[in-house]
């Protein structure tokens, strides 16, 4: 079946920086591609160094004149978190776009990062709101717009007040829907902590979708040795053109949401069937991140778990 052209025009970048987390396959790798295609100075930060510089042979030869960079990253360790964070830092140049795309997806046994949280909430949500509060300095610099990619499971489950790093009762699938909300609530209460403090940031939310990444199909990292049912059946769709997107159409929503230029406060996905797929567009806001008490609630336990403290 011929699936029928989605694409998203961007505006010229050109002089602006962008951070994208993730950056090394799959939509990010997408989402990378397309930043620097429109001129961005892009960064890649990584754990795995190899895939970090394919990607940037890669984007490289995709678009000869983009500058594109990679530094190490952890997220599931906040030691490596601070340590790009003070690389950064040091380079001094404002960070215009940060998209925090990169994310972990339902391991079969409770794993955990190297400061003891549960590895989704632990990476997903944690790593990230560090990652915000080690490059404020800069993203202030750059009036930056942050957009943090959740997924379709924040409109699922709910959050584990009770035991947030799940030690009593593992449920990966639970855990991973917790990480989404978590960083939904994050990403909503920074553009509203933003305005009242006068931080001169934006941030919003996007979604991908539904489409084949590397998420769910083997990762021997996290103990699963093949592919998932899931992904099977979610490749033979795409391949398809049935009714979820592909890695380039899934990346289109976090680009709508970085360079939108009323996109404060809001969440992008694909305006397909149930939002699996299809072109971008602004969406409601799932329930279960709507609640500003427990924006606030979920901001101050992560500034205690992760021991950053943003500024009044």
């Amino acid at each position: 079946m011929n699936r029928a052209p989605i694409d998203l025009p961007l505006p010229d970048l050109t002089g602006k920086r962008a951070v994208v987390t993730g950056g090394t396959d799959g939509i990010g790798l997408g989402i990378a591609r397309r930043l620097a295609a429109a001129g961005a100075d892009v960064i890649l930060p990584a754990r795995n160094a190899a895939k970090a510089e394919a990607a940037v042979a890669a984007i490289g030869a995709a678009a000869p004149a983009a500058t594109v960079s990679t530094h190490p990253l952890d997220l599931s360790s906040l030691a490596s978190v601070a340590a790009l964070g003070r690389t950064l830092l040091d380079d001094g140049r404002p960070i215009d776009l940060l998209i925090n795309n990169a994310g972990v997806m339902t391991p079969p046994t409770r794993q955990t990062t190297a400061d003891g949280f549960e590895l989704q909430f632990g990476t997903n949500h944690l790593g990230h709101v560090a990652l915000v509060a080690h490059l404020l300095p800069l993203l202030r610099a750059g009036r930056a717009r942050v957009t943090s990619q959740i997924s379709i499971a924040a409109n699922e489950r709910s959050i584990n007040w009770d035991d947030l790093n799940w030690e009593r009762s593992y449920n990966g699938s639970g855990a991973y829907s917790q990480s989404k909300i978590a960083f939904g609530l994050f990403g909503l209460e920074l553009d509203r902590v933003s305005r009242e403090r006068g931080w001169g940031i934006t941030s919003n939310l996007s979604h991908p979708g539904v489409a084949p990444t590397s998420l769910l199909a083997a990762r021997p990292e996290i103990g699963r040795d093949g592919d998932t049912l899931g992904v099977r059946v979610i490749r033979r769709l795409s391949a398809l053109g049935l009714v979820v997107g592909t890695a380039e159409t899934a990346a289109l929503p976090a680009l709508m949401a970085a360079t939108a230029p009323d996109g404060a406060g809001g969440l992008y996905g694909p305006k397909g069937f149930m939002h699996l797929g299809g072109p971008p567009a602004e969406q409601p806001l799932y329930s279960r991140i709507r609640s500003e008490e427990e924006a606030r609630r979920m901001w101050r336990i992560s500034e205690s778990m992760t021991g950053v403290a943003f500024p009044d």
